[in-house]
């Protein structure tokens, strides 16, 4: 399979709509906003997951879906959390990087 190169922000798609994505490869998993996933009816839930963080263990609710990426349409599971505070709504993490055999180039 050939690699594509993306950048540390990425413009994704998903339902048809576009938006700009953290690219995180220091993320095991990834993640988008609850109102955002809410708007394009993302879902169902496909399971609940515990998470570590500065701000101690929490429980999220786990959606999976499709994401187009460099042109690579990628099956991925996002976490829910508000992101309303962050400018990018979705973090992709190294499972849909790994899943879309993508290299990050930090310049691009």
């Amino acid at each position: 399979m050939m690699r594509s190169t993306i950048g540390l922000v990425e413009e994704v798609e998903i339902k048809g709509q576009k938006i700009k994505a953290k690219i995180d490869t220091g993320a095991t998993r990834s993640s988008i906003d609850l109102s955002l996933a809410a708007k394009l009816s993302l879902g169902p839930i496909v399971g609940i997951r515990s998470y570590k963080s500065a701000l101690g263990r929490h429980t999220r609710p786990v959606i999976q879906d499709y994401v187009l990426i460099a042109g690579k349409k990628v099956k991925a599971r996002f976490n829910l959390i508000s992101r309303k505070s962050l400018k990018y709504k979705i973090l992709i993490g190294t499972g849909v990087l790994k899943a879309g055999n993508f290299l990050i180039d930090p310049k691009k």
